[in-house]
């Protein structure tokens, strides 16, 4: 049996490594672009080889045995040398290719991430990007995505591997005809007069928790609209439905043009970090490398324009006149 894989010893064993990271076999297939009967196959020929049992297997779970837990650590160290081997023989200036799996909470990903997608296919033509949308922290592994960008007050602990890109924070505006029937609050406490339109997802917390300076002011705000997304709640509030609170980027450009009017402008949410996460730093290929240069290049210097917008006076110069 050991000669049954001396010619794909480090298939099979990079096909465990899969398995493990993911949870489970079909995930680890999509990932390697083969059948779950194959990569059980690779598995069991392992286990064969090895004459040992590397994982416990039921209908609900995988469990790794002991041997398999030291096993699986010894598996990654010499892919991630058989990696470097190639990478150095290789050269540097590998040219990126193959599939790159995108992840990016909407409205954020539309603003920043999406026009550097053209920029990355225009540089790396032997790539191709799959970009997609959530709005929750991903199972990178499970999922088969490369990189995700995601923004978060903190971050939860998912294994996962994190590069903050930057920050920014949200702010509270309003329509100004809805400021003109209801006028504009003074305090945050006022706010509980206030129709009030909410985003809510696991990025945030639920209850907007205001700063000014030392300040802290936190609030239960309720009202007619509560999204998941910043689009949804922007909509509304252009509509006169209420006051929102919203990440500046999601409202800057509507505060530039006078459509809405910044409510507060004193008091803002804590910072929000925007992150790159990646599932691990190991076996990072040219085209993951790439494309993370890129946002760093990109993202970080986006985002201080926009936040800069709040501090630099120019919305106290647009703010129209509201009924007191």
């Amino acid at each position: 049996m050991r000669k049954n894989l001396d010619y794909g010893l480090l298939h099979a064993m990079n096909a465990f490594v899969r398995v493990v990271d993911s949870g489970s076999f079909t995930a680890a297939a999509s990932q390697m672009e083969l059948t779950t009967a194959q990569i059980s196959r690779l598995v069991s020929e392992l286990e064969n080889r090895l004459q040992t049992k590397l994982l416990q297997r039921t209908t609900r779970r995988l469990a790794l045995t002991s041997v398999g837990e030291r096993y699986v650590n010894e598996c990654r160290s010499i892919l991630e040398l058989v990696a470097q081997a190639e990478s150095n023989a290789a050269g540097a200036a590998a040219q990126p290719s193959g599939r790159l799996r995108v992840l990016c909470m909407a409205s954020f990903g539309n603003r920043y991430v999406v026009p550097l997608v053209s920029e990355y296919c225009a540089r790396y033509p032997q790539v191709t990007v799959e970009y997609s949308t959530s709005q929750y922290v991903p199972d990178l592994l499970a999922e088969g995505v490369d990189v995700s960008v995601y923004l978060a007050q903190r971050l939860p602990d998912s294994g996962l591997v994190a590069q903050q890109l930057g920050t920014t924070f949200a702010v509270m505006c309003a329509a100004p005809g809805y400021l003109a029937l209801h006028g504009a609050p003074k305090h945050p406490r006022e706010l509980a007069e206030h129709a009030c339109l909410r985003l809510v997802n696991p990025s945030i917390t639920p209850h907007w928790e205001l700063v000014d300076g030392k300040n802290v002011c936190t609030l239960d705000p309720t009202g007619p609209v509560v999204g998941d997304n910043p689009e949804v709640v922007l909509h509304s509030v252009l509509s006169a439905l209420g006051i929102a609170m919203l990440p500046c980027y999601a409202v800057v450009d509507a505060l530039r043009e006078g459509t809405l009017v910044h409510v507060l402008p004193r008091w803002r949410s804590r910072e929000i970090g925007v992150f790159m996460l990646i599932p691990s730093r190991r076996f990072l290929e040219a085209k993951t490398r790439a494309w993370l240069d890129l946002l760093k290049a990109r993202i970080s210097v986006a985002l201080e324009g926009d936040t800069g917008f709040f501090d630099s006076g120019a919305i106290a110069r647009k703010r129209p006149p509201v009924k007191a």
